[in-house]
């Protein structure tokens, strides 16, 4: 994996603000690689070897936790975003609007 594309990745993830959420498909559209959504995954599987990152903030395009990552909504509601049942995230509300 080419390192520019890791850290374009993990640049955006850095700017989501405390409090919202953004998708893997917004953060690939924003580097300009609309169609490597799971890239984006991938990378932030990954993210802990580059540096300390809101990982937390991304979920899939239906708001939907990370599975088999239970501290993700711990962080999450203890800044403030609330989840419409036990694994998504209402977007409507604690979307990133970028």
């Amino acid at each position: 994996m080419q390192e520019d594309v890791i850290y374009a990745i993990l640049s955006v993830v850095e700017e989501i603000p405390e409090g919202k959420v953004a998708t893997y498909g917004q953060i690939a559209r924003l580097i300009g690689r609309e169609r490597n959504a799971r890239l984006v995954g991938k990378v932030l599987g990954r993210a802990e070897y580059y540096g300390t990152y809101p990982c937390h903030r991304v979920v899939n395009h239906a708001g939907r936790l990370a599975p088999g990552w239970p501290e993700q909504r711990a962080l999450l509601e203890a800044e403030g975003v609330a989840l419409r049942d036990d694994i998504h995230v209402d977007l409507s509300r604690f979307g990133w609007r970028c």
